[in-house]
């Protein structure tokens, strides 16, 4: 039987959230930097119980305006106290609500540089470690983010995408690029159930990539994010492939 979860990127101030849920099972939520502020953290937490979403922090760089898409160059120490910060934080306004995170997402550049930098991810594991061991790590399948993870006894969750396009090397087309996102709900059914049970993903170039898809990501700001998500979760069930989180 196959298995997979649907993660999808929250408190990011849009206002589909609450109409995604029934269709996620995990949810990752912007912690301050790039997006959101306490006040949507809480109300996140409260709508993902409520759908018996699993809750994760989303922590980025401390960019609001460029929605922390812009990469940014910081020492160690900064990239340490950065995520903890966030983490801590959504960690605490969980805990306020009786309920515990069960994994963290970093997101946009600091989530792209560290699928290519081994030592910028493992200082993200070494944060996320040091906050709670027991949190599982969702990073690009394939990528330094899920490797150093393991380094740093954390679990993973190795990540695919169900509206984004792959370069030959495994990675994300850059969204700078054309064709970077998919915009067909067909299209992008066929590249997850493929990347969930074939366990490949063909890149921009025709080229077959090996994958392991034990989260999917749907991105909550795409204009098609709720068609998307109803199209993919009643396709992963006609498949008889299981949707539950980490």
């Amino acid at each position: 039987m196959y298995i997979t979860d649907i993660n999808c990127d929250m408190g990011e101030g849009m206002d589909n959230d609450a109409l995604l849920m029934p269709f996620i099972s995990s949810a990752n939520i912007a912690c301050g930097y790039h997006a959101g502020d306490e006040f949507i953290m809480k109300k996140t937490i409260e709508l993902a119980l409520l759908n018996h979403v699993s809750i994760g922090a989303h922590p980025g760089f401390a960019d609001k305006a460029g929605f922390g898409r812009k990469e940014m160059q910081l020492s160690s120490e900064e990239i340490y106290d950065q995520v903890t910060q966030q983490v801590y934080l959504l960690q605490k306004i969980a805990a306020s609500l009786g309920t515990k995170l069960k994994h963290v997402k970093p997101h946009g550049a600091l989530y792209n540089m560290s699928v290519k930098d081994a030592s910028l991810a493992a200082n993200i594991a070494k944060a996320v470690y040091d906050v709670d061991p027991n949190l599982v790590l969702f990073g690009l399948s394939g990528s330094y983010s899920i490797i150093e993870a393991r380094n740093n006894r954390l679990r993973t969750a190795s990540e695919v995408f169900a509206d984004r396009t792959y370069c030959d090397d495994g990675s994300l087309t850059p969204r700078s690029e054309p064709n970077a996102m998919i915009e067909s709900v067909e299209v992008s059914i066929q590249q997850v159930t493929q990347m969930v049970m074939q366990q490949v993903v063909i890149s921009n170039s025709g080229k077959e990539i090996p994958i392991v898809a034990e989260t999917i990501c749907i991105h909550g700001d795409g204009e098609n994010a709720l068609l998307f998500a109803e199209n993919i979760y009643h396709s992963l069930q006609k498949n008889s492939i299981a949707i539950q989180s980490h």
